[in-house]
Formats: structure tokens, sequence, C-alpha cells
């Protein structure tokens, strides 16, 4: 067969290790010219905790790793060999993915390592939130305008018993 990029379906929180254990096969030359590339597809997102801002990765597809291989009877069973691994994407028969597909998700990848980390919550317009940061700390609101782009909102809030609209960062509110 000739090299593809398949899905690798794996247990809950184990696609770094299934991800580790394979990238080892490959540097020790147990998969050399079989299996090419392994890679988990993330993008970076921004949080805030404990009034920190961290950038921490997020993955696209939880539960799936994506392998650049030659399947073959044997690529096949030293892969579903790995501890955490529940199969392929397709499985009996495995599917390779359409080569735009990984295109698409490459791109999104790069793209989002040269932005600045998105936000790990999106906000809806009509959604209530609580300020956590600046002078209206503390304060409830509505928010009445989502700028993705600037990554900012327009929140209303009730000060002195009269609505009153105020431009925030997505990093300044939570959802309440």
């Amino acid at each position: 067969m000739a090299k593809a990029w398949y899905v690798i379906h794996t247990r809950t929180g184990f696609e770094e290790r299934v991800l580790k254990m394979l990238q080892a096969k490959i540097d020790t030359g147990e998969a050399v010219g079989h299996m090419f590339q392994v890679l988990i597809p993330t993008e970076d997102v921004m949080q805030v905790k404990n009034n920190q801002k961290k950038v921490s990765k997020r993955k696209f597809f939880p539960g799936y790793v994506l392998v650049n291989m030659d399947l073959d009877n044997n690529t096949y069973w030293m892969i579903r060999g790995v501890q955490g691994v529940s199969g392929f994407l397709g499985d009996p028969k495995p599917v390779p993915m359409d080569e735009v597909e990984v295109q698409q998700i490459l791109e999104l990848m790069n793209s989002t390592s040269q932005e600045k980390p998105k936000p790990a919550v999106q906000f809806e317009k009509g959604e209530n939130v609580r300020i956590i940061e600046g002078p209206f700390k503390h304060f409830m609101g509505m928010v009445e305008d989502v700028n993705e782009a600037k990554a900012k909102l327009r929140v209303t809030v009730t000060v002195f018993d009269r609505p009153t609209p105020v431009e925030l960062d997505f990093l300044q509110v939570e959802k309440v």
C-alpha cells in the first residue's frame, strides 16, 4: 500500500502516551520505512487561572492521533499493540484520510501557532458573564457584542441602576 494518513482512536487522555510510543518505534528503527510521522492536532489557547494568563494546548480531536504510514498487516498490529490504542478509524478495514483534509488540519495547526493564542472560552451574544478583572471587577453583565478578531466583548452592566456598556477583553470575564 501507499503512504497515507490514518486516524488512530485512543483511550481518552492517552493521546500523548500513544504519540510518544509510536515516535519511539520510528526513532529506534522498528517502524522505519513504514511509519513516517505521528501528530496530535492542537491549537494554542489562553486561559486565566488564579489571575494568571496561561497558554496551553487544546486538542482539535480529543481521543485521536494521526499517523502517516504504509498500512500493512505488520504495521496494523504494531499500532494495535500499543497500550492506549482502541483501534483505527474505520476498523476492521482502516480508511486513509483524504489528502485535502490532512492539508487543512496542518494549515490550521500552523496558522494558530503563528497568531496569538485564542481564548479557551467562546462567548455568545445574550450570555451572562461575571467581570473578573479591571475597575468593574465582580460586576455581572450581559454580552451585547462579540468581536472575535480583537478578542473583545461589549458587556452591559448596571451601574447606579442604569445600564452601562463596557468594552472588555475576553480574559477579563468568565461565564456564569
